[in-house]
């Protein structure tokens, strides 16, 4: 025999309090397993491919690591120094860049830019804050990725994590499905398919057009001669993952820069401009439809709500669980309405299955 509602509400609700405090008081501790566990959840799929080929579990995680390994060294040694050393040039030459701005400005509206006036300071102290704060957390972040605890927590505790979860991820959701309350097992079943659908269409499918865009933005603001054109593709590419910020924060800054770089040649100009509409273009006509699918069911106002609300809450942590949340509580959202619209409560008496034949 089930137990009453109430108490049943009374358990669910005192689990989703635990998980919050946890969450809350232990957040940079469980960081490196919840990275290991979204790694995991990420090549899951890619495991099971190789399964299907005849390979064992054993070796299929042998291959996907050392794979990963491989990429990773790659991008180590060839990527992120040129990166980094973008992105503190680009704040260094900040102030420069605010003066030729003051400058374009002074030659169409003098009266604005005079000596003392307020809008010719405020352009130079901008472009000072710029350098000094973001040269310095620029230095800040890579010497915190250079500590040691950093470095145990990011690039050892998390990969280790990710192996050991993706080696054991069927079995651990059979032990899981195991533990469901009996009464409400199918139902859980269903919500969790569903939520574990969603996810895959939305994280895989943008992680995989975030990767797409940012190599595309890189290499073709690069090819037509943008400084800093692997930070602004860099930028764009990982911002993509929320709807429309990538393409209006990278196409900014991009053609923000290209004024500056090519003034007076408006080809240069026109062509960088055209590197965000095509890619554009190509995120929502091909990769977007085709990766991530139209029926994922995160709203995009909805997504960006959870990453500000949990970010705020539980900082790093909370950008990393938001989307499988959101995700989660749009499915429990979707079942619940359903099971309402199903109900007496919504359709009332008269209008109920079991109401008797319209006369």
């Amino acid at each position: 025999m089930a137990l009453p509602v109430r108490q049943q509400a009374k358990y669910w609700g005192i689990a989703v309090v635990v998980f919050v405090l946890a969450m809350w008081f232990l957040g940079n501790v469980i960081l490196p397993f919840i990275l290991g566990g979204a790694i995991a959840y990420f090549l899951d799929p890619v495991a099971d491919r190789l399964q299907r080929l005849g390979l064992s579990r054993m070796s299929a995680v042998i291959v996907i690591t050392l794979s990963v390994i491989l990429v990773f060294a790659l991008v180590l040694v060839l990527v992120v120094p040129t990166l980094v050393n973008q992105a503190m040039a680009l704040f260094e030459i900040a102030p420069q860049l605010a003066r030729d701005l003051q400058g374009f400005f002074t030659e169409r509206f003098p009266s604005l830019f005079d000596a003392d006036s307020p809008a010719r300071q405020t352009l130079i102290g901008l472009g000072e804050t710029i350098r000094e704060r973001g040269a310095a957390m620029v230095e800040t972040l890579v010497t915190s990725a250079a500590s040691l605890v950093n470095v145990v927590v990011l690039l050892v505790v998390a990969p280790v994590v990710a192996v050991y979860l993706l080696y054991d991820w069927d079995h651990m959701i059979e032990e899981i499905d195991k533990l469901l309350p009996r009464d409400h097992a199918p139902v859980v079943r269903r919500l969790a398919r569903d939520i574990d659908a969603t996810l895959a269409s939305f994280i895989r499918g943008m992680g995989t057009v975030c990767l797409i865009l940012g190599t595309y933005y890189a290499v073709a603001l690069m090819l037509v001669g943008l400084e800093f054109g692997l930070v602004v593709g860099a930028v764009a590419g990982l911002l993509t993952f929320i709807p429309y910020v990538g393409a209006i924060i990278g196409g900014a800054l991009a053609i923000g820069l290209a004024l500056f770089q090519f003034w007076g040649d408006w080809l240069y100009i026109i062509l960088v401009a055209a590197i965000f509409v095509s890619g554009q273009v190509i995120e929502g006509n091909i990769l977007t439809p085709k990766l991530v699918g139209s029926s994922v069911g995160l709203h995009p106002v909805w997504l960006i709500f959870a990453l500000s609300a949990f970010g705020t809450l539980f900082g790093f942590v909370g950008l990393l669980v938001a989307v499988p949340v959101a995700a989660a509580i749009g499915v429990i959202a979707r079942f619940t309405i359903a099971q309402y619209q199903a109900s007496r409560l919504y359709r009332g008496l008269d209008n109920a299955p079991d109401g008797g034949s319209e006369g």
